[in-house]
């Protein structure tokens, strides 16, 4: 089954903007023939795309299409690219899966050295991301998976250090004692979110143990950083992002003999390789200067 180009592309414009009407404007068309390629495209494929709403939003047919279409333009770049030619007015868009800590640290770098790209990150924890490839939803994700995805490249890219970071009031009031499996068990710790497990990690390579203290969730990585100088709770911080903070007295580290190194990968569809070739080189050359590089 062939796709209209112009169909294709009103569908992904409005799942981007959120509207037919923002579509419209990005495209250089009415509403109306917005309206009306989405209902052709619905009516070629036999199923809702679109759930009207504000924002509208895709139907598990309509992210799947959306996804088609993003790729096509990336191909579509790589062939303007190896014929020499100009490339298109609108820019290719690549959705990519990456843990708010590397957004954090390491990754801008990269996306900045690659202008003629479009990019839309799907944040989520790096034990995870690895799904988002699995569901066709991202085609390229930074994952802590050491497996490569069915039907996805694996490069590895170093290690990310986390310090279990605390301040030095917090330190006194939980730790007077030590950092063992009991005081770690009543000191209030922080969490991107549920399904964060690296405090969970670091207690259970300190104690032999799995503590269940109480927590905050803060999904924001600098959050983190400003709530443990707050005294709010103790954390596991990007080195880099408390290097600073460490050395001037505001945080101390809870073990500076064990900090946690997360080994990190760039997963990317096989099919769509070579023509992401530059966000992949530009991705390893951002890791290579931002993350811990183990030898084999």
């Amino acid at each position: 089954m062939q796709f209209d180009p112009h169909h294709l592309s009103a569908l992904a414009t409005i799942l981007r903007t959120g509207s037919f009407e923002q579509a419209a404007a990005e495209l250089s068309v009415t509403p109306s023939a917005i309206s009306q390629r989405i209902k052709a495209l619905e009516e070629k494929v036999g199923t809702t795309l679109i759930l009207r709403g504000t924002p509208c939003t895709a139907t598990p047919s309509g992210a799947r299409l959306a996804k088609h279409a993003e790729d096509v333009g990336l191909l579509e770049t790589q062939l303007s690219r190896d014929l020499s030619l100009a490339p298109g007015v609108a820019s290719s868009r690549l959705r990519i899966a990456i843990n708010a800590d590397s957004l954090a640290t390491w990754l801008i770098p990269a996306l900045a050295a690659v202008p003629d790209l479009q990019f839309e990150l799907v944040v989520d924890d790096q034990d995870w991301s690895a799904e988002w490839l699995e569901r066709g939803e991202v085609s390229a994700a930074v994952t802590a998976s050491d497996v490569a995805v069915a039907g996805c490249t694996r490069y590895p890219l170093g290690a990310l250090r986390y310090i279990a970071t605390a301040s030095p009031a917090f330190m006194k009031t939980w730790f007077a004692d030590g950092v063992t499996a009991e005081t770690l068990s009543a000191a209030p710790c922080m969490a991107f979110n549920a399904r964060d497990g690296l405090q969970r990690s670091w207690m259970t390579a300190k104690t032999g143990t799995a503590p269940t203290p109480p927590t905050h969730y803060l999904p924001s990585t600098h959050a983190f950083v400003d709530a443990a100088r707050a005294g709010i709770g103790w954390g596991m911080n990007p080195e880099a992002l408390v290097r600073g903070p460490v050395r001037n007295g505001r945080l101390v580290a809870l073990d500076a003999n064990l900090p946690l190194d997360v080994p990190l990968d760039w997963q990317i569809s096989r099919v769509l390789a070579p023509a992401l070739e530059p966000v992949t080189a530009a991705i390893r050359k951002a890791a290579k200067a931002g993350l811990l590089q183990v030898e084999a």
